[in-house]
């Protein structure tokens, strides 16, 4: 069922008109930790207070360390606050990716993806932290004809590696959720769920400074020197090691710059809904398979969230609160919100947010190390860090005890991605690639010259 083209109708941009305009994850304020104000030390200092640099600083205080976390803002502020709440096990952005990448190393991957997986569900236990998980796995809806033969391609790949799936037909897709738009799915019951990520975020920073971490908030990192002093504006850690955490935000180091351009998405949030008209009682989260594709998910308290399709990059890549609106994005969500579920027409939306998404050559997360293996970063997820960032911290960790482990071994954690080019060929790059992937969901999934060298080349871009 073809996506609407025309302009988003006055009733479309209706309903968003009233939505506040802050992730509805970080809606409920809470009480900052103390900003760093005098110098201090640490085995570690970490940068960034989101989710990789919070299980990496929980993961380090359990092995004894003294732990330091500068944060901008408050824990989860960025992606790790901003995203579906998704939770899927992959490491490589999906087996296909991988497979195009690490062919070799995919058994291991995906084993060491679903024991993180079962991590994560341990340490929320162990440490008390109710961020609403819920395992129900992830459905991928076909929703246009060349889409078709993909469900018999995903089951056989999916279960080669380990999955329990259920391929669906149109009866049986909109027997799970009803959308008019769909042709069929495949429900992945293996290494997927959803989950709060703000109230992740939250507990993930209680659960560390109960086990010694010193997290401090407003406290903005501007610089590392070369004796590994991390500089705020008023104050400074002298570390022994350093983790750089800081997602699609400008980095510390400049060379991971080459590496990481930051793309904004956009998200709406229902105000709550009588989910009966849509059925859902499985919970799944959902995402479409284009290239422009949508992802959405019921909430505990009933409402849709409903994100996606743009990946909106900027020239020069800025990061900052007036990237948050955009309301040409807002506007197609609607549209399209309506048109996968036309039964709640007059829905209204109570939140709309951006943020930025840290993309990467290769759609996952890589790892570097510099200042003589006395730093170390973990960044590049592409949109699918919620689990992965807890792999990308205690990797990052173990790199920087030169610890020889599964991971550490592979050439996914020791390789880089293919860098972006400088501006402002790296703008045309991006923009033309857009445009083509929207292209190819329009001829029926054809990929056209462009994207067929990219692929050969191994650089993508995906929304």
């Amino acid at each position: 069922m073809p996506w609407p083209t025309s302009t988003p109708t006055d009733a479309d941009r209706a309903s968003y008109r009233e939505a506040e305009p802050r992730s509805f994850w970080l809606r409920t304020p809470h009480e900052p930790t103390p900003a760093l104000t005098e110098p201090t030390s640490a085995d570690l200092c970490i940068v960034g207070g989101g989710f990789t640099g919070l299980w990496a600083a929980l993961y380090a205080a359990q092995q004894g360390k003294d732990v330091v976390v500068l944060e901008a803002e408050t824990a989860g502020f960025g992606a790790s606050g901003r995203n579906g709440g998704f939770a899927v096990a992959s490491l490589t952005h999906g087996i296909e990716n991988g497979l195009a990448r690490f062919a070799e190393e995919m058994p291991l991957l995906e084993r060491l993806a679903l024991e993180n997986f079962q991590g994560i569900q341990d340490d929320l236990t162990t440490h008390g932290i109710d961020c609403d998980f819920e395992a129900t796995g992830e459905l991928l809806a076909i929703t246009d004809e060349y889409q078709v033969p993909w469900l018999e391609e995903e089951r056989e790949l999916l279960t080669r590696f380990g999955h329990q799936v259920t391929v669906l037909d149109q009866a049986a897709m909109r027997a799970q959720v009803a959308s008019p738009t769909y042709l069929g799915g495949v429900w992945d019951h293996t290494g997927a769920g959803i989950l709060d990520p703000g109230k992740l975020a939250l507990g993930l920073r209680d659960a560390a400074i109960k086990a010694g971490v010193r997290v401090y908030e407003h406290s903005a990192a501007h610089h590392v020197t070369d004796d590994l002093q991390v500089l705020t504006a008023h104050a400074r850690v002298q570390a022994k090691r350093v983790l750089l955490a800081t997602s699609a935000y400008p980095p510390l180091l400049k060379a991971i710059r080459r590496y990481v351009v930051p793309v904004y998405d956009y998200a709406l949030m229902t105000e709550p809904l009588d989910l009966t008209k849509v059925g859902w009682a499985n919970r799944q989260g959902i995402g479409d398979g284009g290239n422009q594709f949508h992802y959405y998910r019921p909430t505990k308290d009933g409402r849709i969230l409903y994100g996606g399709w743009d990946a909106v990059y900027r020239y020069r890549g800025p990061v900052g609160p007036r990237h948050d609106e955009h309301d040409a994005t807002f506007g197609t969500l609607a549209q399209h919100f309506f048109h996968t579920f036309p039964q709640l027409e007059g829905t209204r939306f109570t939140h709309r947010w951006g943020g930025a998404i840290d993309t990467s050559s290769r759609f996952s997360v890589f790892f570097g190390t510099s200042h003589g293996g006395r730093l170390a970063y973990a960044t590049g997820y592409t949109g699918l860090g919620v689990a992965a960032a807890r792999f990308g911290g205690r990797t990052a960790v173990d790199l920087l005890d030169g610890k020889d482990t599964d991971a550490t071994r592979t050439r996914y954690v020791k390789s880089k991605p293919i860098p972006f080019p400088p501006e402002p060929l790296r703008y045309a790059v991006i923009q033309l690639t857009r445009n083509r992937l929207a292209a190819a969901d329009r001829n029926g999934g054809q990929r056209g010259l462009w994207l067929r060298t990219l692929d050969r080349l191994g650089l993508g871009f995906d929304s």
